[in-house]
């Protein structure tokens, strides 16, 4: 009675979620003339699967990343559970509607792990899995029950580059409970994938470790290998190209016994296979693969008793079971009214219950009772969250001269002599630059983690090292291969730990600053989940300057200011840093209201992630600053350094590294006795996004809404010329003379460095004290100083 549930409910999904995507293109009114999408062939390949999986393999403790393409299947099954509303589907890709692509934080069902850029919510499973291995390992964490991270996905995804950083990352870290199920459906956006590819796939996860599940032939087919014949059927069907198979699938029967028997009708009992059956019953017969077969599928999750990860491998017919099943070009094609109309009389959905839960089914009582007894969905939704933790005082003695990045090391350093929840959640984690991102000492004393103790060889054979590389199951740093994807995907799932398993940590990343651009996809798909870590993008700018222009950063503060969910910071000083971060790991943490502070127009009660842009450069300190306006100014994006007189002409703001060029040229222009301003910016995003949205604000009415950067700024003369400093692209800063309209010089880097000494860099791209000097005498007659 089970599996007959299962088809039921199979049958069911097909016809929910290709009559939703027919409603929004060919039945809900349209406000523009663009077709809506929804890609009905990619759900129809998976819809088999996705009824195996969730009505038969999975547990609460289990989670899934769905194929984007099969959203609407996805939707479709939490609509049958009652997670999902009738509305919302039939708003669909709508405004407010079901989303495109399954997403954490825009639809209303239980959606573990965002997808739609596709192989990201593939190698996310991988981190998730690592993730738990890792809270598992704990005293905090231990009684988190295990559960599969499984990653449903479309044979194409294998073109994406970071899935193979993630198979080899996997293997090093030892990878367990983890699941690909790959929709092998042969067909791509643009045709049909290469012959043979399955081969390819075969090695490529054995090589790293992985179990590989071939799921080829459906019950229908086995049935058929049986009779007479049937072993000859079986060896046609290998043998069929990709393409041949895709082609006669979408003519039909007929053409399917057409060219069977011209090319085996001289094999007696194969023709007599064929001829037992009738055209429609020998279409459904081929179009029969293992990913289409329900029972086939449900079997395959079954067999698996171990932990290895596993890789499936379902043979599927792209756009099963409806008019365009096969052709090649129907991964972004519909059924049009003619073909939905003959379909659903196909289907037996009577006109009038096209969005009835369980238009077609007999026995519906039975059909409820099976989905209630569900495993998967008993607990019902499975977010959850953990409480807050307690942010312990963070304060470094300066010393005279010290960079940024050294400040970062040392404040990691305090933290690990300490016994505070803060330091024992903390998770950091590397690309192969922990040494040089200053996270040595933190190592040192927090060991690096992995599930087995592993002892350092260096320090057994008494050999000296400044790196202590112990390994054990106490340790609290994750060391990765040189591969950006890999850090923003680990700490994507590490940033979703609270949700996922109940257990907060605090992520904290470092990257060479340039290289934030090489995971750039990775990090966007991390804000949009809405994880929380925080990522430190050190050395940066043309400052690394022996290094040359390969590593010198340009538009990295611009990443910071444009990305959703990132609160990018770049401090000139320790203590701003001090301030910044203590702030960072309350930030990370907060979940609350989203709406803005009237002070400084900032959703800080929402939370999100933190960037923050160091330097290795050891510049000369300020002295030990504790008023509330450089504290609270640090945090919301900048403050005045040296305030302006009443007869500013003018205003030199910097952000990060360069601020003591900036702090020289003003010494140096005042000697002249001019009233100059310094203006030191700590967060050109923070303070661009509070200004943005004080102006909506005002828009809609409220005459009041002041942003931070209007309240610094709106006793300057407009006559008062603002100079913009900064190691980076100059449009970073070159917005703030538009806040109260006075004439803006912008100074930066845009264009790629080369070798040389911060002296030499720093003269030939204009940004020091010298140029900036240069740059206000330089003014147009009228206003010339």
């Amino acid at each position: 009675m089970g599996q007959d549930n299962l088809k039921t409910i199979e049958q069911r999904l097909l016809w929910l979620s290709h009559w939703m995507i027919h409603n929004a293109n060919h039945i809900r009114p349209k406000a523009d003339g663009i077709k809506v999408g929804g890609h009905q062939a990619s759900s129809a390949s998976m819809v088999s699967i996705i009824t195996a999986l969730y009505y038969g393999a999975l547990k609460p403790e289990d989670r899934v990343a769905v194929k984007p393409h099969a959203s609407p299947v996805f939707y479709a099954m939490q609509y049958l559970m009652g997670n999902q509303t009738l509305e919302k589907l039939q708003n669909y890709r709508g405004f407010g509607g079901a989303q495109s692509y399954p997403s954490r934080t825009k639809d209303i069902c239980d959606v573990d792990f965002s997808t739609g850029s596709v192989g990201l919510g593939v190698a996310i499973t991988s981190f998730a899995s690592m993730m738990q291995d890792y809270i598992s390992a704990k005293k905090w964490g231990g009684d988190i029950p295990q559960g599969r991270m499984i990653a449903l996905m479309g044979d194409a995804e294998l073109d994406e580059g970071n899935i193979y950083e993630t198979l080899q990352e996997g293997w090093k870290n030892d990878l367990r409970n983890c699941w690909w199920v790959i929709d092998y459906n042969r067909q791509s956006l643009d045709g049909v994938v290469r012959e043979g590819l399955w081969q390819r796939i075969e090695k490529v996860f054995d090589a790293f470790g992985w179990d590989v599940v071939k799921v080829k032939y459906g019950v229908l087919q086995q049935a058929a290998f049986c009779e007479p014949g049937g072993e000859k059927l079986r060896d046609w069907i290998d043998a069929c190209p990709n393409q041949m198979y895709s082609a006669l699938t979408f003519m039909g029967g007929a053409v399917w016994r057409e060219r069977l028997l011209r090319e085996m009708g001289d094999q007696n009992d194969v023709a007599a296979l064929i001829a037992a059956r009738s055209d429609n019953e020998l279409a459904e017969l081929m179009e029969n693969l293992g990913g289409n077969c329900v029972h086939t599928m449900a079997a395959a999750f079954a067999s698996v008793d171990h932990e290895r990860p596993v890789c499936f491998l379902a043979y599927t017919i792209k756009g099963w079971g409806t008019p365009i099943a096969g052709h090649k070009d129907n991964h972004g094609g519909l059924m049009n009214k003619t073909q939905m109309g003959t379909w659903q009389q196909h289907m037996g959905v009577a006109a009038g219950q096209e969005w009835e839960k369980f238009a077609t089914v007999e026995d519906v009582p039975t059909l409820q009772s099976y989905l209630d007894k569900s495993a998967f969905f008993a607990k019902g939704r499975r977010r959850f969250d953990d409480d807050k933790i307690e942010v312990p005082s963070i304060a470094i003695a300066s010393d005279r001269e010290i960079s940024t990045q050294m400040g970062f090391g040392k404040i990691l350093d305090d933290l690990s002599k300490g016994d505070s929840k803060l330091a024992e959640r903390i998770v950091t984690t590397s690309p192969d630059v922990t040494g040089t991102t200053n996270l040595g000492p933190w190592v040192n004393r927090r060991k690096l983690f992995a599930r087995e103790v592993v002892e350092d060889t260096f320090r057994a054979e008494n050999i000296p090292s400044t790196a202590k590389w112990d390994f054990a199951p106490e340790g609290q740093h994750i060391e990765l291969g040189i591969a950006e994807m890999n850090l923003f995907l680990l700490l994507a799932a590490a940033g979703l730990s609270h949700s996922l398993w109940g257990k907060r940590v605090i992520p904290i990343g470092t990257v060479y600053d340039p290289f934030v651009a090489r995971g750039l996809d990775a990090l966007n798909y991390a804000c949009y989940q809405d994880a929380r870590f925080m990522i430190v993008g050190t050395p940066s700018g043309v400052t690394l300057a022996p290094e040359g222009g390969a590593h010198q950063s340009i538009g990295a503060p611009l990443i910071g200011m444009s990305q959703d969910g990132l609160a990018a910071f770049e401090p000139a000083f320790v203590d701003e840093l001090s301030v910044i971060m203590a702030w960072a790991f309350e930030y990370l943490q907060k979940d609350g209201a989203g709406d803005p502070c009237e002070r400084t127009w900032l959703r800080d009660e929402t939370g999100g992630s933190v960037y923050l842009r160091l330097s290795t450069n050891p510049v000369e300190q300020p002295g030990k600053r504790v008023d509330d306006d450089f504290r609270q100014g640090t945090i919301d994006g900048g403050y005045w350094l040296r305030k302006p007189g009443p007869n500013c002409e003018v205003v030199i703001a910097y952000q990060g590294v360069v601020g003591p060029e900036a702090i020289k040229a003003a010494g140096m222009l005042t000697e002249a006795r001019r009233d100059v301003g310094v203006l030191a910016v700590t967060s050109a995003d923070r303070l661009n996004a509070g200004w943005s949205a004080a102006q909506r604000a005002r828009a809609r009415g409220n005459a009041a809404a002041e942003s931070h950067i209007e309240t610094l700024t709106k006793d300057l003369s407009r006559d008062c010329t603002i100079i913009t400093v900064i190691d980076g692209h100059p449009a970073t800063l070159a917005w703030l003379g538009s806040v109260q309209g006075q004439r803006c010089v912008p100074l930066g880097v845009e264009h790629f460095g080369q070798t040389g000494t911060i002296a030499d860099l720093y003269r030939h791209f204009g940004i020091d004290a010298e140029a900036i000097v240069e740059k206000v005498r330089g003014l147009t007659p009228g206003r010339q100083l």
